[in-house]
């Protein structure tokens, strides 16, 4: 929400380039503080390649992708493609590391990803494209394929690696990078001199940091280290359903029954993973 917020001010590309610079120094510093500057300079070529790989592909591809999907088809549409990421992870997880769910699993993550897509197709958001584009919906399963791709990469590089900050780290230098020459690229340097003098924004993109790659995602990485990758990506799928109070406070968006039902059904599946997993 915090992101989406500054996105509005100063553009969804000067919004990634400041959160990542943001919160790679501050990831790095954590790690380095914790287990010594060689957990990071001196770790294996088993941990940097597919850590650096996940950034490239979640944080840069993956994002890209999706926020050409939000314009192009909208909100809701790209939200429900996105909710394909646990079940895709659960497939290239089982290909490529051998992981393997129990039948209870599978029901719970079946609640909840009905209960997400029940959420976000409970109406045409303000401002949602009536005719979708083909290449908005190709682009939305490049954003879910970059999530699921990122997320079982992260799996196989965290566990050669001291902690989920060092994990988190490799992660955001990659993402981080790409944003940073992505922004050369398309000349952005105005803007982000802009959006530096811009105290409200940058406010929102430091929470945004603090709540995304510092917080957020160090505790996914941590959550690797104990779960399969496809329970994890589901545990994030949720976003649609925790956002509902947030939207309710912030813009005063009426919340119908059945998103309330909705959101019911998520947490009932989220409630059984926990208790099964």
């Amino acid at each position: 929400m915090a992101s989406s917020l500054a996105g509005e001010r100063i553009g969804s590309i000067p919004v990634n380039v400041l959160r990542l610079a943001m919160a790679c120094p501050a990831v790095a510093a954590v790690a380095t503080w914790l287990h010594g500057p060689e957990a990071l300079l001196g770790a294996s070529a088993a941990a940097w390649r597919p850590l650096l790989l996940s950034g490239f592909v979640g944080y840069f591809l993956g994002d890209l992708c999706l926020f050409r999907a939000l314009v192009e088809i909208g909100p809701r549409r790209s939200l429900l493609v996105m909710s394909l990421a646990p079940p895709i992870t659960v497939a290239i997880a089982a290909a490529w590391l051998g992981e393997q769910l129990a039948a209870h699993h599978y029901i719970a993550m079946g609640l909840t990803l009905a209960g997400v897509a029940t959420v976000v197709t409970e109406r045409v958001g303000a401002g949602e494209p009536r005719r979708p584009t083909r290449r908005g919906w190709w682009l939305a399963f490049g954003g879910c394929l970059g999530q699921a791709v990122g997320m079982v990469l992260a799996k196989e590089g965290v566990a050669h690696t001291a902690s989920a900050w060092v994990a988190s780290a490799m992660r955001l230098t990659a993402g981080a990078t790409a944003f940073l020459v992505l922004a050369a690229v398309r000349r952005e340097g105005g803007r982000l001199r802009q959006a530096l003098r811009d105290a409200p924004a940058l406010g929102l993109v430091a929470l945004g940091a603090l709540a995304g790659p510092i917080g957020g995602v160090t505790l996914m990485l941590f959550a690797l280290t104990r779960i399969p990758a496809g329970l994890a990506q589901t545990f994030a799928a949720t976003t649609p359903v925790l956002i509902i109070p947030l939207s309710r406070a912030i813009h005063r968006e009426q919340i119908g029954l059945r998103a309330l039902a909705g959101a019911a059904l998520a947490v009932a599946g989220v409630a059984l993973l926990f208790h099964r997993c």
